[in-house]
């Protein structure tokens, strides 16, 4: 399999040493690289977050340990260093690896070839990419939000946004429905081209309208009305006597 990574580091020597080992890497691809650890930030928690982070720690402006306590969920986080004293607070953070400066190319490749195999065991144990939670960008900047699936109770969409509706409360985040959609079990259905719902939360189908628990009635749309049928009338049950 295949990693991407992200390098944060002031100094543009030790940037350029850890290009060097990446190039040597194989399945390790370089998706950016800064000195800055406040421009880092917005591309580490992007829409594509890159697998591994190799952060530095003594950085001006945002040392790294903080900055990993506000990525460290959506990268693994891996700092290099040259202070061995930070190593309780960087695992702290819940870094992968502590790599101390001079770092050669041996110690590099090990702390990659552990992380692909931490990475793939994860993957394996999530079929299909599929887990119980889900986590989202949340509207305060460099924040994440851990959702259960079990409280979502519909998805609403409009334009790049989505309202994620759970038992007590709701957040929004900068998704579309598409996007979400392949990431949801098979107990979530669309039933509008505005609407994604929990199948766990109907409370009645009728007409042309699904009404939830929370007594909130979502319209069905005419794209999707027939799949979502069918798929209700799957767990129908049937008498077999004759009517």
């Amino acid at each position: 399999m295949n990693l991407t990574c992200y390098i944060v580091d002031d100094e543009s020597g030790a940037i350029d040493l850890l290009k060097e080992y990446i190039a040597l890497m194989p399945g390790l691809e370089l998706t950016g690289a800064s000195q800055d650890p406040m421009t880092a930030l917005d591309q580490i928690t992007g829409e594509h977050a890159p697998d591994i982070t190799f952060i530095d720690i003594d950085m001006r402006l945002l040392s790294g340990l903080e900055l990993a306590g506000m990525v460290n969920l959506y990268t693994m986080v891996v700092f290099t260093t040259a202070f061995p004293q930070y190593a309780l607070q960087a695992f702290s953070k819940e870094a992968f690896d502590y790599m101390l400066k001079p770092i050669s190319y041996d110690r590099f490749a090990d702390c990659v070839h552990r992380a692909k195999r931490k990475i793939t065991k994860r993957l394996k144990a999530s079929p299909a990419g599929l887990q119980d939670f889900f986590n989202i960008k949340s509207e305060i900047k460099g924040r994440m939000v851990r959702i259960k699936m079990e409280e979502v109770v519909y998805i609403e969409g409009a334009g790049n946004y989505i309202t994620i509706h759970t038992r007590d409360t709701k957040h929004i985040t900068y998704l579309t429905i598409k996007e979400i959609m392949p990431r949801l079990p098979s107990h979530f259905a669309r039933i509008h081209r505005s609407f994604i719902v929990n199948i766990n939360y109907i409370r009645i189908i009728e007409r042309a309208q699904v009404r939830l628990e929370n007594g909130r009635a979502l319209v069905m749309g005419n794209n999707y009305k027939e799949s979502f049928l069918d798929m209700m009338d799957a767990r129908l049950i049937k008498t077999g006597r004759a009517s």
